[in-house]
């Protein structure tokens, strides 16, 4: 006798832009029913008409909805998403601190995929969008146990990697590594244009490292309005760290000052080179049994451990006893990394059981 087919699992996309869109169309591609939602209504029907969702409005029951409006907007949607909806939210805004702050339903999972694309709208959403990029997950210690596991999940379905940090963490991070970066490579822009008014040739001249290093500030002006106001006080910290750099070279510079400036070269150089990769061999990998203590955020605080050490955690569920209401978080880790991480649960209360998988 046959099963009859389960029921696909049905998912809310709101806000059907680039991001949005990619989501909306990697959950599609792997046999979920998308609901979508959007401020624009011709943007709706595009996304309708293109596939990228099944249904216009919000499923009630829908299992999880992601929120994938501009950051100005995110704290009213997911608010909104949380009451109007009976499953998990999680959201898509690159500042997260405000809404980890304003929204703390045990449902809620705040959340950044650090992904992008030339291309803008739903017209340039792609589900492949996020494989191999890094989506950050912000828990916080009201965040459900099994929220965090299921988030985690389906965002590793779409191919991502998931990283989970604080919240606060997170915006002193993207502060350095992508906020500054574009107002840096927009005011480099607007020197080399200032100075191309003296010198005709220089922007035909302008090739590889320069437009390497620019290639950022073509990105759409308005999200940056929001982004900036939304983590003033990181960016503003992380522009002072850049603006002192930038005056300390100056001074080597004009100064001559041979080794000086081979110093600050040679360590920028080893500092690059030594950039985090991938784990190494992903099939050799450890599992790593964690039971959770009774107490609320036990196991975003394992996550964000993981995150701290930077231990890639290659896969992560929480399962739950029969014979007891308390969970056991199953991590997977890069084994070479696995005894640094037990060391790490064990210095903050918990009692981890390391097996190699090989």
């Amino acid at each position: 006798m046959s099963t009859p087919d389960a029921s696909p699992r049905v998912a809310n996309v709101i806000g059907l832009g680039l991001i949005g869109g990619s989501i909306a169309f990697g959950l599609r591609d792997r046999g979920w029913t998308v609901h979508g939602d959007d401020a624009r209504a011709d943007t709706l029907e595009r996304a309708v008409a293109v596939g990228a969702i099944d249904v216009t409005g919000l499923a009630t029951d829908a299992e999880i909805t992601f929120v994938a409006v501009p950051v100005q907007a995110t704290e009213e949607v997911v608010k909104r998403a949380l009451a109007d909806t009976n499953g998990l939210v999680t959201d898509a805004g690159s500042v997260k601190a405000p809404v980890a702050a304003a929204c703390t339903d045990a449902r809620f999972v705040g959340g950044h995929p650090m992904a992008g694309s030339e291309l803008d709208g739903i017209d340039g959403a792609d589900g492949d969008l996020f494989n191999g990029a890094i989506w950050v997950l912000t828990p916080t210690e009201l965040t459900d146990d099994r929220a965090l596991a299921t988030v985690s999940a389906v965002i590793r379905s779409l191919g991502a990697e998931v990283v989970a940090l604080t919240a606060e963490r997170h915006d002193q991070v993207v502060a350095v590594i992508s906020h500054v970066p574009h107002l840096t490579a927009a005011m480099l822009m607007q020197v080399a244009s200032d100075r191309a008014e003296e010198h005709a040739a220089l922007l035909r001249l302008a090739a590889g490292g320069f437009r390497d290093m620019t290639r950022i500030a073509s990105g759409h002006p308005d999200i940056w309005l929001d982004i900036c106001s939304q983590n003033r006080p990181a960016i503003v910290t992380a522009l002072d760290g850049l603006i002192q750099r930038l005056s300390t070279i100056r001074e080597v510079v004009d100064t001559d000052d041979r080794g000086a400036l081979e110093a600050a070269l040679t360590g920028a150089r080893e500092a690059r080179i030594n950039l985090p990769g991938r784990v190494a061999h992903p099939e050799n990998v450890a599992e790593v049994r964690i039971p959770i203590p009774d107490r609320t955020g036990a196991a975003a605080e394992v996550f964000t451990l993981a995150a701290d050490l930077g231990v890639n955690i290659a896969n992560f569920e929480v399962v739950h006893l029969p014979e007891s209401n308390r969970g056991v978080a199953v991590v997977l880790v890069d084994e070479a990394a696995s005894d640094l991480f037990k060391g790490g649960l064990i210095a903050r209360g918990f009692k981890p059981a390391v097996t190699p998988l090989v």
